[in-house]
């Protein structure tokens, strides 16, 4: 297990936010990386209009394979939640509109996943909302700091 970043990063004059997230094994880099980007452009650590890192620069700083990275920041920009502008970058898109099967395959597949690992390590209900609440805080107060 590593922690994996890039460093603030100076292109045109505009510094790149910082993206952390630890990787863990068993689960597929690109999967970990659009999380943790999903993550940072949701709490807001990634403001619309910000430099998004290049696929070169965020193979290198992430130690990932460069088509790793480019496959990374294809998928966002295919999700709306990157835009490519000729001649300025990668830049992070305004938040993409909700599509109407999201919230659905969001309750079905991610949540059913919890609740399965939930029950299978013995987790009580009011436990599991406990923990969902506070992330939701965590989160929503993690966004709201980067703002100020």
């Amino acid at each position: 297990m590593a922690c994996l970043g890039f460093l603030p990063v100076s292109c045109h004059s505009i510094a790149m936010t910082l993206l952390r997230f630890t990787l863990q094994p068993g689960d597929s880099i690109f999967d970990q990386v659009v999380f943790a980007a999903v993550k940072a452009f949701v709490s807001g650590e990634f403001q619309p209009g910000q430099a998004f890192p290049s696929v070169r620069a965020l193979a290198a700083d992430l130690k990932i394979h460069p088509n790793t990275a480019h496959k990374v920041v294809q998928y966002l920009i295919q999700e709306r939640w990157l835009e490519a502008r000729p001649g300025i970058g990668t830049i992070v898109a305004e938040r993409p509109e909700v599509r109407a099967g999201d919230r659905k395959r969001l309750l079905k597949h991610e949540v059913e996943q919890l609740v399965v690992e939930a029950k299978r390590v013995g987790v009580e209900l009011a436990d599991l909302i406990e923990s969902i609440e506070a992330q939701w805080q965590a989160l929503a107060q993690q966004g709201e700091g980067r703002r100020k």
